[in-house]
């Protein structure tokens, strides 16, 4: 059953991006509602399949594959909620080709890491937020590289950047810190939580993830101040995002992903 549940949420996204490219690639309109309803119709198969792995009678499956098919999930989600007020089209094939591969593979290589979250709220707190912080920054480095590729774009002066499917280049800026600084505040409370309710925060196998995650979080910050105090605009931008969301991945899937993965 859950490997039909994934097939046919996997369906559906491809659907929307099928929908979403040939608009994108010849510059004409896109049927807003018909990525939508697929996307819709996706996410609820996408939260079906969740449950089912993740939700079991010996507690919470939380393996590398389940969380980052959440994680996907999530940001998925939050975009295809996005849609219908920002134009989004440069990034939700990106979203959705990776919501999909997720799903497929934790449905089709199933893997076990058992947690008992409901007998430790903090610890659900804690991990609610570090998904949540996680997704939200890298939703900001899909921004920081749309806003990148537009300006190159427009530099070269080419015809694909005035595509009306595509957004203006300021408010992907002004969106992109927004997205950023709502990112750092829930990295500040996923460190703030494990200082204070992880008691083995720095025990092996578990200290780099506390110090990887605090190096993320110096990143966020600096790029912070130094857009709203010194003006940083441009690639200087796009490398700290993209080099913050790429040391939280490392800090949050790497050791899982040799456990989980190659020792396995």
């Amino acid at each position: 059953m859950d490997s039909l549940i994934a097939i046919a949420a996997a369906f559906l996204y491809v659907m929307a991006i099928s929908t979403i490219v040939p608009g994108l690639a010849h510059q004409t309109g896109i049927r807003t509602k018909t990525v939508f309803i697929s996307a819709l119709l996706a996410l609820v198969f996408h939260a079906w399949l969740l449950s089912d792995l993740i939700f079991n009678a010996s507690g919470q499956n939380l393996s590398i594959l389940n969380v980052a098919s959440l994680i996907s999930f999530i940001i998925s989600f939050v975009m295809s909620a996005a849609m219908l007020k920002n134009r989004l089209w440069f990034l939700l094939p990106v979203v959705y080709s990776f919501a999909a591969i997720n799903l497929v593979a934790a449905s089709f290589l199933p893997s076990t890491f058992i947690k008992h979250l409901e007998q430790d709220p903090k610890l659900l707190m804690h991990i609610s937020l570090a998904l949540f912080s996680y997704a939200t920054l890298t939703i900001g480095a899909l921004y920081a590289l749309q806003l990148a590729w537009l300006d190159h774009k427009l530099k070269k002066k080419k015809a694909l950047a005035i595509n009306p499917n595509l957004p203006p280049l300021m408010m992907v800026e002004r969106q992109l810190f927004k997205i950023i600084l709502i990112g750092n505040l829930l990295l500040t409370g996923t460190l703030l939580t494990g200082f204070v309710f992880v008691e083995d925060m720095f025990a092996q196998g578990k200290a780099h993830k506390a110090v990887l995650s605090f190096i993320a979080w110096i990143i966020y910050t600096t790029l912070l101040w130094g857009h709203y105090q010194k003006g940083w605009r441009g690639q200087k931008v796009t490398w700290f995002a993209v080099t913050g969301a790429s040391i939280l991945t490392l800090a949050y899937f790497g050791s899982r992903f040799v456990q989980e993965v190659i020792l396995t």
